[in-house]
């Protein structure tokens, strides 16, 4: 399949709030789309807003960093035995070792939907067995903003098992702001409607 994402953050006020926090809203919509089959349809669509309280980390003067702790929603907008969704709590902590590279632990809990998980496509209630709690991303940006390199780990509730991206991304022009990237991703847990199907996708793309 192909998969078509847009990501938005916007700062809801210019007022600082306690701990020197920011708040912002965020909106990431992920559409699974079935371009093999004869019409193409798009097989799912999962809608991600959320509320995030981000403070900068600020070391000797120099910014280190991020934290921020956001409360989002997530669900394909279906019914019936199609229907998925989860509500949780995200907290995250970005830290730059220096200009190249950086590292990202996130850490979540919250309430998936309900249904009997012995039901196949009966609502999602052991989501967690699939998407684990948390990730560690490591990254690599060249110097001169042209080329890049992403690792993301994300253990699932059994020790050893997984999933990861890997991904790498290369600028053709410098004065321009569109990366060309190909990305590999292998284990649970992509798209909401088959969270409990292994998929391993290797995707190309802008």
């Amino acid at each position: 399949n192909a998969k078509f994402q847009v990501s938005i953050i916007q700062r809801l006020t210019k007022t600082v709030l306690p701990f020197n926090s920011l708040l912002m809203l965020t909106y990431t919509q992920k559409s699974f789309w079935d371009v093999y089959a004869k019409s193409a349809p798009f097989n799912d669509n999962n809608y991600n807003p959320g509320l995030a309280l981000v403070k900068p980390i600020i070391h000797k003067d120099m910014f280190r960093g991020v934290t921020s702790l956001a409360l989002e929603h997530e669900s394909n907008g279906r019914d019936s035995l199609e229907s998925r969704s989860w509500n949780y709590l995200i907290l995250t902590g970005v830290y730059f070792f220096d200009p190249r590279f950086s590292i990202k632990l996130k850490l979540w809990a919250g309430i998936s939907g309900s249904g009997d998980p012995n039901l196949e496509g009966d609502g999602n209630p052991d989501l967690f067995k699939y998407r684990g709690y948390g990730s560690i991303n490591l990254n690599y940006r060249s110097l001169n903003d042209k080329f890049g390199v992403s690792a993301i780990i994300n253990p699932r509730t059994k020790i050893g098992n997984f999933n990861s991206t890997l991904e790498f991304n290369f600028k053709l022009n410098p004065n321009a702001n569109q990366y060309l990237f190909v990305q590999w991703f292998q284990g649970y847990g992509e798209s909401l409607l088959d969270y409990t199907k292994y998929s391993s996708m290797l995707r190309a793309g802008i």
